[in-house]
């Protein structure tokens, strides 16, 4: 029974937390049509009749009892680059820009299956790779994923890896 409540209460904790960022789908239609803003957020409350999930849910139909159903999966709860796209526009009504920037970002990434994610991420530490290794990283990141802006910062870290002998002996 104890183990029932917590769950209950990890569910609610991130239905909250979703509110304020939501998942998206259909949503790349609202962030083309119209920017928003501050006036917007939280996402959650105020658009979430406009808001849909990766597989196409509403926002605003999505509670509690269809998480502990199974009728929502996470693939249901996972965030689009849609949403990272319009809280970045949120970002930048509110002079934000660095942060909208960061959100752009991982929209980019979404692309990348999460074990790879976690590679490249462990790949960039110091002293793990070799320039021509990060290089190939970016290069996966640009052809593979279209992760421009994400490959172009890669190769500025390989860049700044070699001048500060932080790159892999090889």
């Amino acid at each position: 029974m104890d183990q029932e409540i917590m769950m209950k209460q990890i569910v609610e904790e991130v239905m909250k937390a979703m509110a304020g960022v939501p998942a998206a789908g259909k949503t790349a239609d609202i962030c083309q049509s119209s920017k928003i803003t501050a006036v917007n957020y939280p996402l959650g409350e105020k658009m979430a009749d406009q808001i849909y999930s990766p597989t196409g849910k509403k926002l605003a139909e999505m509670d509690l009892d269809q998480i502990l159903n199974g009728q929502l999966t996470s693939e249901d709860m996972r965030i689009a680059p849609e949403t990272l796209e319009m809280q970045a526009q949120v970002a930048e009504s509110v002079g934000r820009d660095a942060f909208a920037g960061n959100l752009r970002r991982a929209a980019e990434l979404i692309a990348v299956p999460d074990d790879r994610l976690l590679e490249i991420y462990n790949a960039l530490r110091p002293y793990r790779s070799t320039k021509q290794e990060l290089y190939d990283i970016a290069e996966e990141l640009e052809n593979k994923y279209d992760c421009k802006v994400n490959a172009k910062l890669v190769k500025e870290a390989a860049e700044v890896y070699e001048k500060r002998g932080r790159l892999k002996r090889d």
